[in-house]
C-alpha cells in the first residue's frame, strides 16, 4: 500500500483555510489549477511510498516510538509559498523545531523498517493547496497567502496515511487519503518532550 506519514491540521484550521483557499479559487486562472481537497490537507512529514504488506508492522511499532518520543507542540497554518510552477503550498508557524524532528524520525522509522526512500532533506514543512500539470504562475497565489495567519493549535498525533490513487479517469478526480493508525504524542513511557 501507498503510504506516508503526516500531521493532520484541526477542523477549525482547515475552515480557516478554506475560507483563503475559496478567495484564492475565485483568482484570474484558478480554473487551470488542480486545488486539492480539503478532506486530504495535511503535512507529510515523511513518504514512504508502496510499503509490502509484510514491513507494514515493523513501520507502525517504529512510528509509535517516534510518537512517543515527541511532545505535543503548538502549530498553525501561516504564509504561504510555491515549489517553481509546479505547486503552490500553505506553511506552518509555531515549534517547526519539533515539527522537524517529527518528520526526521517519520522518516528514520521508514529507513530502518527496510522502506526504500528518497534521500533525505531537511524537512520544509508545507501544506499542499494546488498542482498544475505544466508549470503555472503561483507567485500571485503565494502573494495573496502572505498575510495569511491561521489560529495556533496544539499538533498531538502522528498519523500514518494510506494514498489511495485516483483509477476512474475522471478528469480533476483527486487522491483519496485514510488514517490508518495514529498515536499520540509524548504519550505512554514519560519520555515525551521534542529534544529527545
Amino acid at each position: 500500500m501507498r503510504l506516508f506519514a503526516a500531521v493532520l491540521p484541526p477542523a477549525d484550521a482547515v475552515r480557516e483555510l478554506a475560507s483563503e483557499v475559496d478567495a484564492l479559487q475565485r483568482m484570474p486562472g484558478a480554473d487551470a489549477l488542480r486545488w486539492t481537497g480539503r478532506p486530504g490537507w495535511h503535512f507529510t512529514l515523511a513518504f514512504y511510498g508502496e510499503v509490502a504488506d509484510d514491513v507494514v508492522p515493523d513501520l507502525t511499532e517504529r512510528l509509535l516510538r517516534a510518537a512517543r518520543r515527541t511532545g505535543p507542540f503548538p502549530l498553525s497554518l501561516r504564509g504561504g509559498g510555491h515549489f517553481g510552477g509546479r505547486a503552490l503550498w500553505v506553511g506552518a508557524t509555531g515549534d517547526v523545531p519539533a515539527m522537524r524532528l517529527l518528520a526526521d524520525r517519520a522518516d528514520a522509522a521508514g529507513r530502518k523498517a527496510g522502506v526504500e526512500m528518497e534521500e533525505h532533506r531537511r524537512y520544509r514543512p508545507h501544506l499542499t493547496v494546488a498542482r498544475s500539470r505544466g508549470s503555472a504562475d503561483f507567485k500571485p497565489y503565494a502573494a495573496a497567502l502572505d498575510a495569511f495567519a491561521g489560529t495556533p493549535w496544539t499538533v498531538g498525533e502522528l498519523c500514518l496515511v494510506r494514498s489511495n490513487l485516483p483509477t476512474a479517469g475522471v478528469p480533476r478526480e483527486q487522491p483519496r487519503y485514510e488514517t490508518v493508525a495514529s498515536w499520540p504524542l509524548g504519550a505512554g513511557d514519560g519520555s515525551g518532550h521534542a529534544g529527545g
